[in-house]
């Protein structure tokens, strides 16, 4: 190469990073761990939340965002039950999300080499943030309005959506700042068809939910006015058709030279959800298989959006190229 001719672009992308790797020169050791941790909070959130609804403690605390009149706490006397703490203690650990999310957000703005990649990262974390916000809002709703499913559903869909977010999150900061290079055809399209049926599956999932026995309080009975039996039924068509998406996905996964292996967490927990959920149907929806199929729920949003994220590898920033010798 002569001294006067110009460098050509490195339109490469980076080689994929191994799951669970963390790379050193794109993320330090503590945000790192912050970025993980905030995943597990809100998919655990889901969970405490699940437990609330199951043991009937919706209504534990009939005020929001006090626990009773007067009260931040819940008050103990002889004729109370475990209720009120159940939903005082979930409601408790949102403020252990608002530490991680926020000692993340500080992580990102201030800690080498994250702080000086791009404004995604602070942009998804100040999303998280504000995810948790409104969804102690949502649940402060759900009290004032005992329970009803829309509003409980919603509540749902918002932690699921805080997971993605959050797993997300995760992915980039193990891949490079460059230009992503989506799939080739027809696995593009495949691959946006696996969300979108993920996303439809969810909704029809705390749908079924809505129309259930677990109304979170014995006081609160409303369900959705629909079949249990049908709306069932379209949430096991809507996961058999995921299924043979994913198995489509898959394929054409190793035909594009990609490794197969981006998608076995997805396979492995649609396929735990699957037994989960035929099991818990069949034999009348006990508490314990229902609160393990909402975490396999949330686990099956942060694996797929891991797994859609690293089907999308991005180059090496222009910045981070090293500049050939003349």
């Amino acid at each position: 190469m002569t001294a006067d001719a110009a460098p050509r672009p490195d339109t490469t992308t980076a080689p994929p990073v191994e799951v669970g790797v963390r790379p050193d020169h794109l993320v330090d050791r503590v945000t790192w761990r912050l970025a993980i941790a905030n995943l597990a909070a809100q998919i655990g959130i889901i969970v405490t939340g699940g437990a609330v609804r199951l043991t009937g403690s919706g209504l534990g605390c009939s005020e929001w965002p006090l626990c009773e009149p007067g009260q931040f706490t819940p008050v103990f006397h002889e004729a109370t039950s475990y209720h009120p703490f159940v939903e005082f203690g979930n409601r408790t650990l949102t403020g252990v999300l608002v530490l991680i999310a926020g000692l993340l957000l500080i992580a990102l703005y201030r800690r080498e080499p994250v702080r000086s990649r791009p404004p995604i990262f602070r942009a998804l974390a100040w999303a998280v943030v504000a995810g948790i916000a409104i969804q102690a809002l949502v649940g402060g709703f759900s009290v004032w309005w005992d329970l009803h499913p829309a509003i409980v559903g919603g509540h749902m869909y918002i932690s699921l959506g805080l997971v993605a977010t959050s797993a997300y999150l995760v992915a980039r900061l193990r891949q490079e700042d460059g230009p992503a290079a989506p799939p080739a055809q027809p696995l593009r399209s495949i691959v946006w068809a696996l969300v979108v049926v993920a996303a439809a599956l969810s909704v029809f999932g705390v749908i079924t939910t809505g129309t259930g026995p677990h109304s979170g309080d014995e006081n609160a009975p409303y369900r959705f006015a629909l079949d249990p039996v049908m709306i069932t039924r379209v949430h096991s068509l809507s996961v058999w058709l995921f299924a043979i998406l994913l198995a489509a996905a898959v394929f054409f996964t190793v035909r594009s030279g990609h490794s197969w292996r981006i998608w076995l967490p997805t396979i492995v927990v649609t396929a735990l959800q699957g037994v989960v959920g035929y099991t818990q149907y069949f034999n009348g929806l006990p508490i314990l298989l229902v609160g393990i199929h909402m975490l396999l729920a949330a686990l099956f949003v942060a694996v797929l959006a891991i797994a859609v994220t690293q089907l999308h590898p991005r180059a090496v920033a222009a910045d981070r190229r090293a500049v050939p010798a003349a």
